[in-house]
């Protein structure tokens, strides 16, 4: 196992790879997290949808999300949530700061693609249909309860959910082999799910596939939400927009900017 200040040592490493590489390659990487993460989404929604029990319908689906930062760290592709500890090695100076805003752009509009392509196909493939339309009304309220935050809560479950998001990429890199990797993220990706935390790019698939399935009479009717609140507005302004910029809090001011002032600047005064 690694141990954090060495882990602290290969983030720089891995962040001057990830920040050098051209805007095409990240776009595409990005598509396949952004694909990752909303299957993800869509398996902890397919399996919680037919659980009455509020709690437990909520802890299936957190001990299923995990495997989307599993496919994104071991398959290979590029995450923006987990990207923000790009700025250890900016702050190292082996990163500019305009090669992690490429990054963190083209990475992001690559999750979006990847994300919103997973929640067409799963409305165009009828995947919602699924036990009586009741998979159906759960996407779509889903989607309406992230819809009808307020911008305040959307970013401080923001700040919440990347800083377990970063925590779980650091402790992956602790490990040294694929296992351990699963491991390492197992844990803090459950937790921010269980509680309900707000990550930017699962909210890609979640509310674009809500509004994807309003559109079916069929879908909409096994919904109990007020559907009023899920309009593409209330995503954007009401939870993307806050959720993205809690999540680089979180990852940067969290986790990145402390690890950063207690391994490595430290470490260069004493």
């Amino acid at each position: 196992m690694n141990a954090p200040n060495e882990v602290a040592v290969n983030v720089i490493a891995i962040g001057k790879k990830k920040a050098s590489l051209p805007a095409e390659k990240l776009f595409v990487l990005g598509i396949l997290a952004g694909m990752f993460i909303a299957f993800a989404a869509v398996g902890a929604n397919t399996a919680s949808s037919v659980i009455e029990n509020a709690g437990v319908s909520k802890l299936i689906g957190a001990l299923l999300f995990p495997a989307g930062l599993a496919m994104v760290l071991v398959a290979g592709s590029e995450l923006f949530t987990g990207n923000s500890l790009i700025i250890i090695g900016v702050l190292e100076k082996e990163v500019t700061f305009a090669a992690m805003c490429k990054n963190w752009l083209f990475v992001y509009l690559g999750n979006f693609v990847g994300a919103l392509l997973v929640a067409w196909l799963v409305n165009a493939g009828h995947q919602l249909s699924l036990f009586s339309n009741a998979l159906a009304g759960t996407t779509i309220n889903v989607a309406t309860a992230k819809a009808a935050l307020s911008f305040g809560d959307a970013f401080i479950r923001g700040v919440l959910c990347n800083f377990l998001v970063c925590i779980a990429v650091w402790m992956s890199f602790a490990a040294k082999d694929i296992a351990g990797k699963i491991i390492g993220l197992f844990f803090p990706v459950m937790l921010f799910v269980l509680c309900g935390f707000e990550h930017s790019v699962a909210n890609m698939y979640y509310v674009p596939a809500g509004l994807f399935a309003l559109a079916n009479p069929a879908y909409a009717s096994a919904a109990t939400a007020n559907v009023s609140l899920l309009t593409w507005g209330n995503f954007l302004i009401n939870n993307l927009i806050p959720v993205t910029l809690g999540n680089v809090v979180g990852g940067v001011g969290l986790v990145g900017i402390p690890y950063w002032l207690v391994y490595l600047k430290k470490s260069k005064s004493a």
